[in-house]
């Protein structure tokens, strides 16, 4: 079940009046579920997000996801996003936080690696661990990918993603420049903020 507190610092970085964001609540979204947003706020980046115990654990990637093993890509933990938002396609207002274009760039289901080795690690221990092995199961990304945590005290909130070496690793394959559209609409982010001006006109 969702602890809602687990929400409490994305509530209060939102004005709901304002952001067509989700506010979250109950959802009928099936568990194991991961969405790769791509979002051209302040700076373009990627958010990568799983579910966890109900809720989505959060990282901005500024450069995004990679499918090749030697690239490791930085990745900062933000705050828990609600299940609704694996979904949230639009246009954040800029005097927002997060004020920018959103689509959904790839979206599927994920196996927990861990759990399935010897030493069974469930997503929530593999979380406080500071390593999460999973298996994506998407409609761009697939196999094996490891986000495992670097920084300490004040950089507690940085992290690595990091595609594992398997039958799905493609050093050749540069999904995010390939691939910009949302899986979803069709759409890329450039399409869905000129939309929102035309709207506003």
């Amino acid at each position: 079940m969702m602890d809602k507190s687990n929400l409490n610092e994305y509530n209060k970085k939102r004005d709901f009046s304002k952001t067509v964001e989700p506010r979250g609540g109950k959802s009928s979204r099936e568990k194991n579920i991961f969405v790769i947003q791509k979002h051209d706020a302040s700076r373009l980046h990627y958010d990568f997000r799983i579910e966890i115990d109900g809720v989505l654990k959060s990282w901005a990637v500024p450069k995004g996801p990679s499918t090749n093993p030697k690239d490791n890509r930085l990745a900062m933990l933000t705050e828990d996003h609600p299940i609704d938002y694996a979904d949230f396609e639009g246009t954040i207002p800029e005097d927002e936080y997060g004020g920018g274009s959103v689509i959904v760039w790839d979206a599927g289901k994920y196996k927990n690696l861990r759990e399935e080795k010897k030493e069974g690690k469930s997503m929530a221990e593999s979380f406080d661990d500071g390593k999460i092995e999973i298996s994506l199961q998407g409609k761009k990304l697939k196999g094996g990918y490891v986000i495992f945590k670097t920084g300490k005290g004040k950089d507690d909130n940085k992290w690595m993603l990091k595609k594992m070496k398997d039958d799905a690793a493609d050093a050749r394959r540069k999904p995010v420049k390939s691939q910009p559209k949302s899986i979803l609409s069709g759409k890329t982010v450039e399409e869905i903020a000129e939309e929102m001006g035309q709207n506003e006109s």
